[in-house]
């Protein structure tokens, strides 16, 4: 499937915020959007005021890349949400934050959804005993998501873990870290989804 290939921070300064693409190293010195605090490109710094269009396709393109999902996929994501009862936008963002590598992320085993998703291509996972090598894989509330035996002392599953207790972890899953498990409580809620967006402009967006 196609991916984004290019240089992750130049996605964070076009959208003017972290996006915490490259993990921990968001928080330190090195983070780009805190060195250079405008959008890339020749004429970066005097970009003008975006239109109403403008933002919502901002805002969009922001969950996008903070999920890792291309447009085919995440206009999929949109239309299912729409048929569901509900507020539209906060359901889009349930579906995407039940993904299994964002699971496997938020539950700290990986340093981020980018390496999230590498460790699922590649078997690292097991989802109720299964295993489980498709990142866009939906968790439902009850699942049990853990690393497979062969991989559990793994050197960056290991230093995932250790680096995640400062990142703090959603009260819809359950980390046995010990165990190297963890168990879907319940769907996420708004609240419980910890993102700087404003998920109302993406429906008006796809509404038009």
């Amino acid at each position: 499937m196609a991916r984004y290939t290019g240089a992750l921070c130049r996605v964070c300064r076009r959208d003017g915020e972290k996006l915490f693409l490259k993990g921990d190293r968001c928080n330190t010195e090195k983070c780009s959007v805190e060195r250079r605090k405008y959008p890339p490109g020749q004429h970066g710094q005097r970009r003008g005021k975006l239109s109403d269009y403008g933002v919502q396709l901002r805002e969009k393109q922001k969950v996008k890349n903070i999920y890792r999902v291309l447009e085919a996929q995440f206009r999929k994501y949109f239309e299912e949400a729409a048929k569901k009862k509900g507020a539209t936008g906060e359901t889009l963002l349930q579906l995407l934050e039940r993904r299994l590598d964002n699971v496997a992320y938020r539950l700290g085993f990986a340093l981020n959804r980018g390496q999230a998703r590498q460790f699922v291509t590649h078997g690292f996972f097991m989802v109720n005993g299964r295993k489980v090598n498709i990142p866009s894989f939906l968790v439902k509330p009850g699942d049990v998501i853990e690393v497979a035996a062969d991989k559990r002392q793994h050197l960056y599953i290991e230093e995932s873990l250790s680096r995640a207790e400062h990142r703090g972890r959603p009260e819809w899953l359950e980390l046995e870290a010990e165990n190297r498990k963890g168990k879907v409580l319940h769907l996420p809620t708004r609240d419980e989804i910890p993102l700087p967006v404003q998920e109302q402009l993406i429906v008006e967006l796809y509404s038009k």
